[in-house]
């Protein structure tokens, strides 16, 4: 009869057998293609001695095709909570030691249960994907597994925050999860996801693709935007994890942590007087003004790499969390495409959901013409952005530093779609159109019967001039009140605080409905 001793010794042989998981020569196979293990990954990620797992002991179910005779303790996923700066969070840590990550109903449930504690406790959500896909041997239950984990993402988007982390293959159905999340890391190198693979790709399509020009971190980050963030390496991507998490609030009835700010509030910025060129068409670095006016020039950008002709990241002024939505003139002179619309719209939405105000910086000449545009539906994707601005309750502040021009002043967080503070530079130029093409329009028929070529000429020059002399200021808008007021460049950091402070009570609702239906 064993006594309690062997039953504890019975208990902690078990616990060392389940954290080998596939065992010492897959986990060296794991290392020597520069990854870490589920479980390692998980140590590096929370604070020291705060992981609490769950279903250590779960084992997977299924009788065929030989998998009766092979079978490891926590069944190839990690799970369970602990915390990231002394805040909880839960998270699950796929195993690509055991039976190459590849998920089962037990697999599946086991997640299903940290993604209901996450949803009962109001507590964020990380996963850690590494995966071959679906178990094969269990065929439609490991199918029925994933369908499981996407409705909870489903019914935690916007309630939660929900971030996935790809640390290797993610495949197959397998892609649906992150992608229903609020942001995906990927690693260079070491990551990749796609919906089929290289040799399905080769079969249908007769397309010769490697893993990595299919899926991989720089395609996604480039191309598809399906990547917010790329690290060069996992502990890279740990720590930007860690970084984006002190931002955001834990649910989305909370308000993101304030951080005690060392930066003065009143700090002026000579540079700024000087920043915007004095020949409207030169670009400038709206990153510049960005890591001038913020908390310690301390900018998490978000898409880095993807529409870089708009910004979008995560700031603070005065210890405040933000979410910061700003036109590049450096980038397609920071006009509105398809790719930019999409990428500011999901961002936007995203800072609405969880109670983060929204700073905008507009220098935008308006949206990107031509067929390849219009074809791909930029009134639709436009209207995206357009949307989320006009839904959003949050406070919004929204500094006009140079061009507002056309539909893209209104898009952007204009006074006219609830737009809180709205503040212009002196350089700030508000219309319909630039003045070449205005004056243009206004004068064809005009200009038309006018043979003289330098006549013309000088016709346009002073039009032109005239034109910019009643609009190229924000003065104009500023008598209808449709900007609060005109502010000095370097003064930008101290006004915003201001206006953060003055709407940190602000109650704004949307008329009751199911949902809206927003223009996709």
């Amino acid at each position: 009869m064993s006594t309690n001793q062997d039953k504890i010794k019975e208990l902690i042989k078990l616990r060392e057998q389940a954290k080998l998981g596939g065992g010492e020569k897959r986990i060296e196979a794991q290392h020597k293609k520069g990854k870490f293990t589920a479980r390692e990954r998980l140590d590096m990620l929370l604070d020291e001695g705060s992981f609490e797992e769950f279903d250590m002991f779960v084992s997977h179910r299924c009788i065929d095709f030989g998998l009766e005779k092979e079978s490891y303790l926590a069944d190839g996923v990690v799970t369970g909570y602990g915390t990231i700066d002394g805040r909880l969070v839960y998270v699950f840590s796929q195993d690509f030691t055991v039976f190459g990550g590849s998920l089962s109903e037990m697999f599946a449930a086991k997640i299903c249960k940290v993604m209901d504690m996450a949803m009962k406790v109001g507590a964020p959500l990380i996963g850690i994907n590494d995966s071959g896909g679906a178990r094969i041997q269990e065929g439609v239950k490991s199918l029925g597994g994933y369908a499981e984990i996407f409705q909870r993402n489903i019914m935690a988007s916007g309630v939660i925050p929900q971030i996935s982390a790809i640390f290797g293959p993610c495949a197959g159905g397998a892609v649906y999860s992150p992608a229903l999340t609020d942001f995906i890391m990927m690693t260079k190198d070491t990551s990749y996801m796609f919906v089929t693979g290289p040799k399905v790709v080769k079969t249908v399509t007769g397309e010769d693709v490697t893993q990595e020009q299919l899926g991989g971190a720089s395609v996604h980050a480039t191309k598809s935007g399906v990547a917010h963030f790329v690290a060069e390496n996992e502990e890279e991507g740990i720590l930007i994890l860690r970084k984006l998490l002190s931002y955001l609030p834990q649910n989305n009835l909370e308000e993101a942590p304030i951080i005690p700010c060392t930066d003065p509030i009143d700090r002026l910025d000579d540079a700024l007087n000087e920043i915007i060129p004095d020949n409207t068409n030169k670009p400038y670095d709206v990153l510049d003004v960005i890591h001038s006016i913020v908390d310690n020039a301390e900018f998490l950008q978000v898409h880095r790499d993807y529409a870089p002709n708009i910004v979008v990241g995560f700031a603070r002024f005065n210890g405040v969390s933000v979410g910061m939505v700003a036109n590049q003139p450096k980038y397609m002179a920071g006009v509105l495409d398809i790719n930019s619309s999409r990428k500011a719209a999901r961002f936007v939405r995203f800072c609405d959901a969880f109670n983060i105000p929204i700073v905008t910086l507009v220098d935008v000449p308006g949206f990107l013409p031509g067929t390849a545009q219009e074809y791909g539906g930029i009134i639709i994707h436009g209207a995206k952005l357009l949307f989320a601005y006009g839904e959003a309750t949050v406070p919004k502040i929204t500094i006009i530093l140079r061009k507002a021009y056309g539909g893209a002043y209104d898009v952007m967080s204009s006074k006219h779609l609830r737009g809180d503070i709205n503040y212009s530079w002196p350089s700030g130029e508000i219309a319909v159109m630039g003045p070449k093409g205005a004056i243009e329009v206004l004068l064809s028929r005009e200009l038309s019967n006018i043979d003289d070529e330098k006549a013309k000429v000088a016709l346009l020059i002073e039009k032109e001039q005239e034109y910019r002399e009643k609009f190229a200021n924000p003065f104009v808008a500023a008598k209808f009140g449709y900007i609060d007021d005109v502010i000095e460049p370097r003064a930008t950091r101290f006004r915003i605080i201001r206006a953060l402070q003055a709407l940190a009570t602000k109650k704004d609702v949307n008329p009751p409905k199911k949902h809206s239906n927003l223009p996709l």
